[in-house]
């Protein structure tokens, strides 16, 4: 039976989802049951399409990414597929009318980062910042407003927003993965070899314009959406802190982490501020 195939994809996207990200994860858990499946659905997907270009360095990755892509358009024509993460993408694709041009930038992105290992000017910079961050935001909203046509455009603004800053925080994080490891280096006009407290200060302070954006959507969420993406964003926002409290140079000797013991504490903290309607 399909509902039995779709029940065994979707419980494949959460694995995944669980195992890749234990923050992502856990923000996720906060959300109301009747939507958490279909972000472990979306954060399957796009998972799956990053670690092609950012893993698996011993295959030919344009070859894995091509193939992804043409299953990828048959799941989504077809309403079904054989590879269970694309199953249970397409499912919550179709079930909440996320925009084509949403997954087609997505994988823009992602396709450009087989090639492309410096972005040298700021619209190369944005445009790989919306493919990679700002549609999964758009994606997500999607899924919260549930096909309310009117708020997905009042709060369009702020996922993308949001999107831009979790995706910041992760450049910032893994600075040192990215240049070493894949030799590229995302942010323009900084030359990470050089990385100093002027330059790192730039780069937080566009990420903390962001995150207001982003806040000023969070509030307007519906009930179901709202704990749980307020989680996430008071965990990157605490690694932001963190990135910032960080000397330049260690920057780009270590990768900063927010231990498993203050996720926790985190999430007491947010979950107070929530029950008070202080967000």
């Amino acid at each position: 039976m399909k509902a039995l195939f779709d029940t065994v994809s979707q419980r494949c996207s959460k694995v995944v989802t669980n195992r890749y990200s234990t923050s992502f994860s856990l923000a996720t858990k906060m959300l109301a049951p009747s939507i958490r499946q279909d972000i472990y659905n979306i954060y399957g997907f796009v998972r799956f399409a990053d670690e092609i270009v950012d893993s698996f360095h011993e295959y030919d990755k344009t070859a894995l990414l091509n193939r992804f892509q043409e299953d990828l358009d048959l799941a989504l024509e077809q309403q079904i597929s054989l590879n269970p993460i694309l199953n249970a993408f397409q499912g919550t694709y179709h079930r909440h009318g996320i925009p084509r041009h949403l997954v087609d930038a997505f994988m823009k992105s992602m396709r450009m980062d087989l090639h492309k290992k410096v972005y040298r000017s700021e619209e190369e910079y944005k445009e790989y910042i919306y493919g990679s961050a700002d549609v999964v935001g758009l994606m997500c909203l999607c899924v919260f407003v549930k096909g309310d046509a009117a708020r997905y455009e009042e709060l369009k603004d702020s996922a993308m927003a949001l999107g831009s800053a979790f995706q910041k925080v992760n450049f910032l994080r893994d600075l040192k993965a990215d240049f070493d490891g894949l030799d590229r280096t995302y942010f323009p006009n900084t030359n990470l070899l050089e990385l100093d407290e002027d330059a790192k200060g730039r780069i937080v302070a566009e990420i903390q314009e962001d995150f207001a954006r982003g806040y000023a959507g969070i509030v307007k969420l519906p009930a179901e959406s709202k704990f749980g993406v307020y989680m996430a964003y008071r965990y990157y926002h605490k690694l932001l802190h963190k990135l910032q409290q960080t000397p330049s140079l260690e920057l780009r000797n270590a990768r900063i982490r927010v231990p498993n013991y203050q996720k926790v504490g985190l999430l007491a903290r947010s979950y107070v501020k929530y029950r008070l309607n202080l967000v």
